[in-house]
C-alpha cells in the first residue's frame, strides 16, 4: 500500500465532504500566522503548557528535541529558588514521515491555592511562572473554542491575556493541524504565553481526530500531547474527564468517542455525577464540541443524539451551563431541556469562535428561536466568573477592530440557588 496516496485520498475526502456540507457564506479569513523558527539548543524546554491535575496538583507539559532530556521539573515560590521537585513521564509518537519531539508529562504538588509559583523544566534554566486558582469564590474562567493559527487567534489570545481569569477552557479545535504535524509544534508555540502560566483544560473536537483509515486511528497527535487529568478523575480515556476547582464541578466530554448508554463514557459520566455534591461544589458545569441546541445553519443537528442520550442525566442533575464550540459563530440561550424554555434547564453557549482560519458561520434561522437569547458571527472570547455559590457572571467579548468589545452579558443563577436542585448529591 503507497501510504502518501491513502494520505492524500483521505484529504481529498474530507475537503470534498466538507465543503459539500457548509452552505453558510464565509467572510475573507484572516491569514494563518508564520510563526518563525528559533534556535535554540535541543533540551531547551518549547511548548509549555499546564493542566490542572487533581487536588492541589498541577500537571507541567513540554517538548524537547533532545531524547536525553529529562522529565523533572523544579519549583518553588520564589524566583530562581526551587524547594521542590518532581520527576514524571515522557511519550513520543510518529505520523507516516512526521516523528515527534520528546513530550514530557510532570505533576507537581501538592501547591497552595491562589499563590504563584516559578518553575524549570528539565534541568533548563529558562524559567516560567504559574497561578494556582483559588479554593473559593470568586473565580474566573477564559473560555473560546475553535482556536486555530491566524490573525484572529492572534487578536483573541492577546484579548484573553488582558483578563484577569484563573482557569481557561477550550471545547475543542486547538490547533487545526488537520493531518500537518508541525502545525501542533506551531501551536503550542503560539499559545505558551498564555497556557504555561495558567491551567489550559481542554477537550477534543473533530479536528483533533487525523484518522487514517488502516493506518491511524485518531487523536494520536492530542493524546500525547494535550494530557488532561482522566485518570485522576476515574475515566478510562483522554477524550473525556472532569475536574474541580472552587466550588465548581466541571466534566469535559468526548463529542467524537462512543456516548451510546452502553458506552464506557455513558457510564462514567452517570458514576461522576453521582459524586458531585451541591455543596462543596455548587455550581456544576459541562464543556464539549458539538452543540446540542444551535440556531446557525452551520453543523445543525450534529449533536442531537448525544443530546437524545446524555440531555436527561445532566438534567437531572441540575447542570447550570453547557459550553460548545464546533460552530464558527456565538449564541446563548436562556435556560432550557430539549429545546423548550425550562427554569430548571441549562444554560447553553457556544462558542466557537475563537479565529481559524475556515472563518464565520454567517447564516441564522429566522426568526430566532424563543430559547436563544443572543446570537452573533464574530470573532471573540468569553468570561465567566463564578461570583459565589448562587450567581455567576457571563461576558462574551467580540474581536471589533481589534479590540475586546463587550457585546453580551449576563447574570446567571445556580440551580441550586433557584430550587430546582437540592444540595447534597444527586441521582
Amino acid at each position: 500500500m503507497d501510504v502518501k496516496l491513502v494520505f492524500m485520498a483521505v484529504l481529498l475526502f474530507r475537503s470534498t465532504t466538507s465543503s459539500a456540507a457548509e452552505d453558510y457564506v464565509r467572510p475573507r479569513p484572516r491569514e494563518d500566522l508564520s510563526l518563525p523558527w528559533k534556535p535554540r539548543h535541543p533540551s531547551e524546554p518549547h511548548q509549555v503548557h499546564i493542566s490542572l491535575a487533581g487536588h492541589k496538583h498541577m500537571r507541567i507539559t513540554w517538548v524537547t528535541d533532545d531524547e536525553s532530556s529529562p522529565s523533572i521539573v523544579n519549583y518553588g515560590t520564589s524566583p530562581g529558588q526551587y524547594a521542590s521537585s518532581s520527576e514524571g513521564e515522557s511519550t513520543s509518537y510518529n505520523y507516516l514521515f512526521y516523528n515527534s519531539g520528546k513530550i514530557h508529562h510532570v505533576v507537581i504538588g501538592p501547591l497552595e491555592d491562589d499563590t504563584i509559583y516559578f518553575y524549570c523544566c528539565g534541568g533548563s534554566s529558562l524559567e516560567f511562572s504559574l497561578k494556582t486558582p483559588p479554593s473559593q469564590f470568586p473565580i474566573t474562567f477564559a473560555v473560546v473554542g475553535d482556536l486555530g493559527q491566524t490573525g484572529w487567534t492572534s487578536s483573541t489570545l492577546e484579548h484573553i491575556g488582558q483578563c484577569k481569569y484563573d482557569v481557561h477552557m477550550l471545547p475543542g479545535d486547538l490547533s487545526y493541524a488537520n493531518y500537518v504535524q508541525h502545525l501542533w509544534d506551531t501551536f503550542g508555540e503560539l499559545v505558551q504565553p498564555l497556557a504555561s502560566a495558567r491551567p489550559w483544560m481542554v477537550t477534543e473536537g473533530n479536528h483533533e481526530r487525523e484518522s487514517i483509515p488502516l493506518l491511524k486511528s485518531g487523536f494520536q497527535a492530542y493524546n500525547a500531547r494535550w494530557k488532561m487529568p482522566f485518570e485522576e478523575s476515574g475515566s478510562p480515556s483522554n477524550l473525556y474527564y472532569s475536574f474541580e476547582v472552587a466550588g465548581v464541578h466541571i466534566i469535559m466530554l468526548g463529542s467524537y468517542t462512543d456516548y451510546g448508554e452502553d458506552s464506557e463514557q455513558y457510564n462514567w459520566l452517570k458514576a461522576d455525577l453521582s459524586k458531585v455534591d451541591r455543596q462543596r461544589t455548587p455550581w456544576l458545569l459541562v464543556s464539549l464540541h458539538v452543540p446540542w441546541h444551535n440556531s446557525n445553519f452551520a453543523h445543525q443537528g450534529e449533536g442531537d443524539d448525544m443530546m437524545a442520550t446524555m440531555e436527561p442525566l445532566l438534567y437531572a442533575s441540575g447542570v447550570d451551563i453547557l459550553i460548545a464550540g464546533h460552530v464558527h459563530a456565538y449564541e446563548r440561550s436562556v435556560r432550557i431541556k430539549n429545546g423548550r424554555v425550562d427554569p430548571c434547564g441549562i444554560v447553553h453557549i457556544t462558542i466557537g469562535d475563537g479565529g481559524n482560519r475556515e472563518g464565520l458561520a454567517h447564516r441564522y434561522h429566522q426568526p430566532k428561536p424563543e430559547w436563544s437569547a443572543f446570537r452573533e458571527a464574530s470573532f471573540g472570547h468569553g468570561e465567566l466568573e463564578i461570583v459565589n455559590s448562587t450567581h455567576a457572571y457571563w461576558g462574551w467579548h467580540r474581536n471589533d477592530d481589534d479590540e475586546p468589545v463587550k457585546s453580551d452579558s449576563v447574570w446567571i443563577n445556580s440551580l441550586v440557588s433557584s430550587g430546582c436542585v437540592a444540595s447534597g448529591k444527586l441521582l
